[in-house]
């Protein structure tokens, strides 16, 4: 069951959820920006700016890997987690190409990736969120995406998390019922979710929709400290994760407690 602390807690960020995008794979110290640069994958090189010592994250529809040539190799670090790439400069370089390869039969990317000195006086970069390109009808509207069952099999992490943020708090009347969704019977047992034993991680709902899952977890912090919430600290195999708060404060104030949604491709239970 869900306590009506934790709904008073969330209920206005759901608000908010409901009317603008959600970034998945939240960042870890707040003062990042909150809105991703959305780019549509249409077989252009994308181009990905850096700034040197500032991490930049870029956010794919599926989990990817990355070949760096070797001329990069001493310049720049990537890492691949579940469909994100971490990017950090230690130089600055010239515009290099970078070809970035999904893992599950989805395209072959191709980065047009440069480095620049780093400047305080300007705002840290957005992540980039990758997108794939809709195919559209003569007449201007998406087509959906339906597998042979007529069930929709590709959702996007966005799309899931906005799904269940909006199932779980917003008001009745503005929840719709969606063909293809069905939501998956979960342990209310505590779970050892976050790294570092300070956050209690419980799950509250999940779904099935196609083949992927999305899961509702609280998250409560058991410190007299404030708590920053990294999604590299989350164990499990995770499509996506994104923070309703990314900052927990100490142990019984009223901010003490947020939610994660965890997108994945096999069942909560077994994804952990």
């Amino acid at each position: 069951m869900v306590t009506t602390s934790f709904l008073y807690t969330v209920r206005w960020i759901a608000i908010v959820l409901l009317c603008f995008p959600i970034t998945t794979f939240a960042e870890g110290g707040g003062s990042q920006p909150d809105v991703p640069e959305r780019v549509v994958w249409r077989k252009t090189p994308i181009d990905i700016l850096l700034v040197v010592g500032e991490e930049r994250l870029v956010h794919f529809p599926a989990s990817v890997s990355i070949g760096l040539p070797q001329l990069l190799t001493p310049l720049l670090r990537s890492q691949s987690i579940n469909g994100t790439l971490y990017l950090l400069a230690h130089q600055p370089f010239e515009a290099t190409r970078v070809m970035v390869r999904s893992e599950n039969d989805g395209p072959l990317y191709v980065l047009d990736i440069s480095a620049s000195p780093g400047d305080s006086k300007i705002s840290p970069l957005s992540d980039v969120q990758v997108l794939l390109d809709t195919p559209q009808t003569t007449d201007g509207s998406a087509i959906s995406n339906l597998n042979d069952d007529n069930r929709p099999s590709q959702w996007g992490y966005v799309g899931l998390t906005r799904y269940a943020a909006q199932h779980l708090y917003a008001p009745t009347r503005l929840i719709s019922s969606q063909f293809g969704v069905v939501a998956i019977p979960v342990s209310d047992q505590p779970v050892d979710l976050v790294h570092g034993g300070k956050v209690q991680a419980v799950p509250v709902a999940a779904w099935k929709v196609g083949l992927q899952y999305v899961t509702a977890v609280k998250l409560t912090n058991l410190t007299r400290q404030a708590v920053v919430l990294d999604p590299r600290e989350l164990r499990g195999a995770w499509l996506a994760a994104t923070f309703q708060h990314n900052r927990l404060l100490p142990m019984g104030s009223e901010a003490d407690t947020t939610a994660v949604y965890l997108v994945s491709d096999r069942p909560f239970a077994v994804a952990l």
